[in-house]
């Protein structure tokens, strides 16, 4: 019988489970015998502790198996009385307080409160000043940001979004319809000369 390369990986792997098991199960079956008499005390010490109880509540010995029915316990437990903000916790709606209605008394109304004004919406600063239709191409609009001079000037189509905030809307001879995106204010812009 050879053993080959793939039979000593299995061979090594055996023995290390070996190893690893034969102290487990050691410590299995020499556990349980020893522990036994440890078991058997701890409920002699138990017993003799007597717990802590409210007054007037009698304790049950949590190792007594008599099955006679003591009928002393119940006329303790008949005895509480159960105080929690007078509700009645076995039905689900809540109680419907009975109002005295006194024609002597005067009901004051609450004001109501106005709604604050809206602000107005700031203006969109852009400037409609030409557009360009060529054959079988999209309308495009010329817009400007700023004074003639220093200022930006935009080419879209209707669909497309200008200084990454305004959106063209519409596109008409003689204006153009734009919408803030941040805010959803639209307004119409009329063709000015430039």
């Amino acid at each position: 019988m050879k053993i080959g390369a793939e039979n000593k990986k299995e061979l090594i792997a055996m023995a290390v489970l070996l190893v690893i098991a034969v102290p487990l199960v050691i410590y299995r079956f020499a556990g349980s015998s020893g522990s036994g008499s440890a078991a058997a005390s701890a409920p002699a010490a138990q017993t003799n502790a007597r717990p802590q109880s409210r007054p007037g509540v009698a304790l049950i010995s949590q190792n007594s198996l008599d099955p006679t029915v003591h009928l002393e316990y119940f006329e303790n437990s008949r005895k509480v009385k159960y105080e929690a903000g007078g509700r009645n916790i076995f039905t689900m709606e809540a109680e419907i307080p009975i109002v005295d209605k006194n024609p002597r008394q005067v009901e004051t109304a609450t004001p109501i409160p106005t709604p604050p004004t809206p602000t107005p919406l700031p203006p969109i600063p852009l400037k409609f000043f030409g557009l360009e239709n060529k054959p079988n191409e999209p309308k495009r609009v010329f817009l400007s940001e700023g004074d003639a001079v220093t200022g930006t000037v935009f080419v879209a189509k209707q669909g497309d979004i200008v200084d990454r905030r305004y959106r063209v809307v519409q596109i008409a001879t003689a204006y153009v319809v734009i919408e803030d995106v941040f805010t959803n204010n639209k307004q119409q812009i009329p063709l000015t000369a430039r």
